[in-house]
């Protein structure tokens, strides 16, 4: 008797088709997934479309601290052992995630080498893009910020083509994201769009070009 081949795991198959512990969500934008102090026992990938995080202190003041957009993982603290949500996410735009139960993780971590390597390798790069946030937080001036904001959002620096096109962002979510005030945001919005760095007329385009500010000292 032969003893059948185990078929092939593959991660992206894992991460976009529903299963065990898989399920599939249609995001409108302002949706919450979840909420700060919610119990933490899933995580999620993002299929399509960006979500925002943001947390809410004691005293009631919020911040924004990431946008994360297709590809990206979201509550992957609960597989470090998180109880509780420590921030909200909220859908910036349409799009859909695939969440992902915390035990079907684990197994799969267990048993699956490639999706073990694909998770640390995204883990690492968003620790990499923390500490990048918080040098810009400390170092830059607003427009730099601000300007980093932008070409993040529209995926420059990430592997394949940039999205040149991004979803509208309110200026108060860009605020908070670079902790300044809108109308700094909107003094520097619109310098940009006279230089030609940027257009924005109910979408909001990127070019490349916004590099010169951050590039420049």
């Amino acid at each position: 008797m032969t003893r059948k081949k185990r078929a092939e795991f593959r991660p992206e198959a894992f991460l976009t088709e529903t299963g065990d512990g898989r399920t599939l969500t249609t995001m409108y934008k302002d949706k919450v997934v979840f909420v700060q102090g919610d119990p933490a026992n899933a995580i999620f990938y993002i299929r399509k479309g960006k979500v925002k995080l943001t947390v809410i202190s004691k005293t009631g003041k919020e911040a924004v601290i990431a946008v994360l957009g297709s590809g990206d993982f979201f509550g992957e603290g609960c597989l470090a052992g998180q109880p509780l949500r420590t921030a909200t996410a909220t859908a910036i735009s349409d799009g859909s995630v695939t969440r992902l139960e915390r035990s079907a993780v684990v197994e799969v971590l267990h048993q699956e080498p490639s999706f073990s390597e694909l998770l640390l390798s995204y883990t690492l790069t968003r620790t990499i893009r923390i500490e990048e946030d918080l040098v810009d937080q400390l170092f830059n001036s607003s427009e730099k910020r601000l300007a980093r904001a932008l070409l993040l959002l529209a995926n420059f620096g990430k592997e394949g083509k940039p999205e040149k096109v991004i979803p509208k962002i309110s200026q108060e979510t860009l605020a908070d994201m670079i902790g300044t005030t809108r109308s700094r945001v909107s003094f520097f919005m619109n310098k940009f769009r006279r230089l030609g760095f940027i257009e924005y007329n109910g979408s909001l385009e990127v070019h490349s070009s916004l590099l010169n500010i951050v590039l420049h000292d």
